[in-house]
């Protein structure tokens, strides 16, 4: 990774769909990428949801990838499937030279995948769709399985001696966060569990949802979020309710690193998004000027892993930068 920290400055074209910000670094010239290869466009097309900070996080990864690669970076994004979808035919299009993709929602993805793969454009994977991938043609996939991932949570939950888990999901019918709660409730051996539904685009009836559930039920003592911004929001609610729970959730930002260190979260899964996206840009481009592909066929897995009061120090450190 040392070697990602150059001076070299990206040019990052087409701005998120949902309103991001485009890297406002240098536009090239003598400052661009010095891998000393010739300039690649790449494509990054993810389900980001307006205002999740997570995907900052996957976005700085891809930057300094495409900084050192010398790689022109177009990020797009949409929560929609369909739009996405739609997203990824239009980098085939405009004839880019390799794409990374999340697949949140495989099957409404698969007709864009195979359309680029028949292109002659290689695809990677990250993030969402750890069971999918392979069967879809696509040829590298960076993160974690996120049923390994929950069931390790429930485990967690379980040791601490939990009795009642509510498990909220912000996107209904996104596999990975089916699947994070279905690998709690295998993990977790304590007593109830069960699962709310919420809407992470509307998060202000995110907080009266689980307000309203805590207060119903008093007998809920941990709560399992699966995105920092929620586990943010759950903390609200918890002081709305009036609540006992203990929160704990996937997923972190600088804002949540905080709540970590002042007890009001107590623990976070980190799958290293930061990571994912570094490695989907930078193992396209090691693919195209040298055809490396990276993992032998299998999932390169990047979590999970606990952060909690005994490193939440060393994590701030990163956090700071934006990076963790």
């Amino acid at each position: 990774m040392a070697a990602a920290a150059t001076s070299a400055v990206v040019i990052v074209a087409g701005c998120s769909s949902t309103g991001g910000n485009p890297d406002t670094g240098d536009n090239g010239g003598d400052n661009a990428g010095n891998a000393g290869t010739e300039q690649l466009t790449i494509a990054m097309v993810t389900h980001e949801v307006p205002g999740d900070s997570f995907w900052d996080l996957i976005r700085k990864g891809a930057e300094m990838a495409a900084k050192k690669d010398n790689v022109e970076l177009k990020y797009s994004s949409d929560p929609e499937a369909p739009n996405q979808a739609n997203l990824v035919q239009s980098a085939i299009d405009s004839k880019v030279d390799g794409i990374a993709v999340t697949l949140a929602k495989p099957d409404a993805m698969a007709p864009a995948v195979k359309a680029a793969l028949a292109a002659n454009i290689p695809v990677t994977a990250f993030n969402s769709g750890y069971d999918d991938w392979k069967a879809m043609g696509v040829q590298q996939y960076f993160g974690q399985d996120e049923k390994i991932a929950g069931r390790a949570a429930g485990e967690r939950l379980a040791k601490e001696g939990k009795k009642h888990v509510l498990c909220v999901i912000q996107e209904q019918g996104q596999v990975a966060l089916e699947s994070r709660c279905a690998g709690v409730k295998e993990g977790f051996t304590g007593g109830s569990f069960e699962i709310l539904n919420v809407n992470s685009k509307d998060m202000p009836s995110v907080e009266s949802t689980m307000t309203a559930k805590l207060q119903q039920d008093p007998s809920i003592d941990a709560i399992m979020t699966l995105g920092a911004p929620i586990a943010q929001t759950a903390v609200k609610s918890k002081g709305n309710a009036g609540s006992n729970a203990e929160i704990a959730t996937f997923d972190t930002n600088s804002a949540l690193v905080d709540l970590i260190k002042s007890g009001e979260v107590k623990w976070a899964v980190d799958q290293q998004p930061y990571l994912q996206g570094y490695l989907a840009v930078d193992s396209l481009w090691l693919y195209l000027t040298n055809g490396n592909t990276i993992g032998g066929g299998q999932a390169v897995l990047t979590g999970p892993a606990f952060i909690d009061q005994s490193n939440i120090d060393k994590v701030a450190e990163y956090a700071k930068n934006g990076t963790r």
